[in-house]
């Protein structure tokens, strides 16, 4: 998971995650915890339906109820995080099943301050042709268990 900084910012997303699995209730405790720093207790997380498997209405990670609301009409690829003070992230959804480079590529320029792509053109990255990012044709593919030195949940 990566966050913009704090700062006013402009675009669509104020982060990116590239969560495991699309078993939300499973991955959501781990972003919580982390974004608790930020954000203190966070209530209520609104997502597309079509981009988890089925999920309960509300989990309860730590004592601390959260409602979990699924919508056909939320925009894909995206988690919307509210905080009890209703202040609102909005997390880009780099898809579980993303090859690492390109997922890494493209949680690095959702958090620019200055980028303003849609999740649509973020999504859409040709590693390839991204300066510094190697395509990962050579060596071992698998997911690595962090990203750079922050924290992967």
């Amino acid at each position: 998971m990566r966050l913009r900084p704090k700062a006013l910012t402009t675009g669509y997303v104020d982060g990116a995650w590239w969560p495991r699995s699309r078993d939300l209730a499973a991955e959501l405790p781990a972003l919580l915890a982390v974004l608790a720093v930020r954000l203190g207790e966070i209530p209520r997380v609104s997502y597309n339906l079509t981009e988890w498997d089925t999920t309960p209405a509300q989990i309860s990670p730590d004592g601390v109820r959260v409602r979990l609301s699924g919508f056909w009409s939320r925009p894909p690829h995206t988690v919307d995080l509210i905080a009890g003070d209703r202040r609102r992230l909005t997390l880009l959804l780099v898809p579980p099943d993303t090859e690492p480079s390109a997922a890494h590529h493209t949680m690095m320029r959702a958090v620019l301050r200055e980028n303003t792509d849609t999740v649509e053109d973020l999504l859409r990255v040709d590693v390839g042709d991204a300066p510094g990012v190697h395509n990962g044709r050579e060596g071992d593919r698998r997911r690595p268990d962090t990203l750079a030195d922050h924290a992967r949940t």
